[in-house]
């Protein structure tokens, strides 16, 4: 292992949340857009028995472009093998940003394996389909020029929201994701959203599971469709949410970064560092 990996992580006097699973996608590590300090500090307050990452966890499209790798980005890649290393099971299924790592699937990295997709039992013995979800995205498949037009775009928004956020910091105020405001605001992407997740259950349905978790679009929820479940992680450049199971297969999402908020509102009230 490289000297990095064996470093101390910062001590935690925060007794740790445990649950049997947890579902993040969309980290997007080598963009500005990452927010990698809420989500290290997120894996490095819980515990778990399986780690899916669902997708777009490293941006080979814009890394691509240009490289940018600061120091938080590498903190989260060496915090998810630690959890390897320490027993916890990690399941990397790669998604349309990082589509170079589907020609290793079957493979392993660090105590990481890499599928194209997985099949998880609940606790409670219900199974779900784990995929990125790219494929249900007729933009990415059909009109890929179409796709990095649009991830261009994106990339602005993302860009104008580091900014933003920057001066928030200093102002004292928390995380707000310009990027996800508008975005729910705009007719067409709420129109797509529905339609991509009643695709996404479709196929869960033909499938013959109980229900499909995925990432993709950025945007955290859970459904029913005709008896099959929908789940999106969300993501860890707007929203910065997880998806997790507790020890009953009980799944519910985890908004980091309004706990982050709340953590600090009540250390504010308090007087005391957050």
């Amino acid at each position: 292992m490289p000297d990095w990996f064996h470093e101390k992580e910062p001590r935690s006097f925060q007794p740790k949340k445990k649950y049997r699973t947890v579902w993040i996608s969309d980290i997007h590590l080598g963009t500005s857009g990452c927010n990698a300090e809420l989500l290290l500090d997120f894996l490095q307050s819980i515990k778990c028995e399986t780690l899916y990452l669902v997708g777009d966890i490293v941006d080979g499209w814009r890394l691509r472009k240009g490289w940018y790798w600061p120091s938080s980005h590498n903190e989260v890649v060496r915090r998810i093998l630690k959890m390897a290393h320490k027993g916890t099971r990690v399941v990397y299924v790669p998604g349309n940003h990082d589509e170079m790592f589907r020609d290793y699937v079957g493979l392993g990295f660090g105590g990481v394996e890499l599928a194209h997709e997985a099949i998880h039992e609940t606790a409670d013995g219900r199974l779900l389909l784990v995929t990125h979800g790219d494929m249900f995205d007729s933009v990415v498949l059909y009109a890929k020029w179409l796709a990095f037009l649009g991830d261009t775009a994106y990339t602005f928004l993302l860009k104008a929201n580091v900014w933003l956020n920057a001066v928030r910091r200093r102002l004292h105020l928390p995380y707000w994701s310009l990027s996800s405001y508008l975005k729910m605001r705009v007719k067409n992407a709420v129109a797509f959203i529905g339609e991509y997740e009643e695709a996404v259950a479709r196929a869960a349905i033909e499938r013959g599971v109980d229900g499909v978790v995925c990432g993709h679009i950025h945007h955290a929820e859970i459904r029913d469709f005709d008896g099959v479940t929908y789940y999106n992680d969300g993501d860890w450049v707007e929203s910065c949410t997880a998806l997790v199971e507790d020890k009953h297969g009980n799944m519910s999402i985890v908004d980091w970064a309004e706990e982050n908020r709340q953590r600090k509102y009540a250390a504010k009230l308090a007087n005391v560092p957050a």
